[in-house]
């Protein structure tokens, strides 16, 4: 049986963001890992946790699949610092042993100290804008695409040795318009890709 840890981190803002459009992908995926066999543990960062709970929950995942909303081009301040308070406690123990250089073999390079070798992250995102942004030079992100727009969280999870799956993500999620119905279908075929079709 494989562990899949599903990370909420959704920050609460009323009347903006609420936190039904996240709680319903991550109803779906767990759902889905428990019909397919996945023992499944939950992390909320907007909530009283503890660290070292955080890191046993890391230690014993396999997977890790990451639902958080993009707010001002980035995770949101809370995510930032549950990433920062629970990747840091796990120096030495979880997370990463050093930042990989080594004066003894100088061919030892910046990013390559992670502890999560074997471990693959999943990150799945709720977006404002349309899609229409990324990998386009004329767009808002000057031609970046979805994963280049998202790099600060990308690399974090390598310099700790983790390897990613396909991102998901939903777009113009203010415009009224969203058929959920078809997201979801989208959302749970490539959770079937990542989890499933790749092991």
């Amino acid at each position: 049986m494989k562990n899949v840890l599903i990370i909420n981190g959704h920050q609460k803002y009323e009347d903006i963001a609420e936190g039904n459009l996240t709680k319903m992908y991550i109803d779906s995926a767990s759902e889905f890992f428990e019909q397919n066999g996945f023992s499944v543990k939950h992390s909320i960062v907007e909530s009283d946790y503890d660290v070292k709970e955080e890191l046993q929950k890391f230690a014993w995942a396999d997977y890790i699949l990451f639902q958080y909303p993009v707010y001002w081009m980035g995770v949101p301040w809370i995510t930032k610092k549950y990433i920062d308070e629970v990747f840091s406690t796990g120096v030495n123990t979880v997370t990463y042993i050093s930042d990989g250089r080594s004066r003894e073999d100088t061919s030892k390079k910046y990013g390559n100290g992670g502890l999560m070798q074997g471990t693959k992250y999943m990150l799945s995102l709720t977006y404002n804008c349309p899609t229409s942004e990324f990998s386009n030079n004329d767009g808002f992100f000057d031609g970046l695409s979805l994963d280049e727009a998202n790099i600060a969280t990308h690399k974090t999870f390598q310099f700790c040795g983790a390897e990613p799956l396909e991102t998901y993500s939903v777009h113009d999620i203010f415009k009224g318009d969203l058929d959920m119905d078809s997201e979801l279908k989208i959302f749970n075929a490539l959770l079937k890709k990542n989890f499933i079709d790749n092991k």
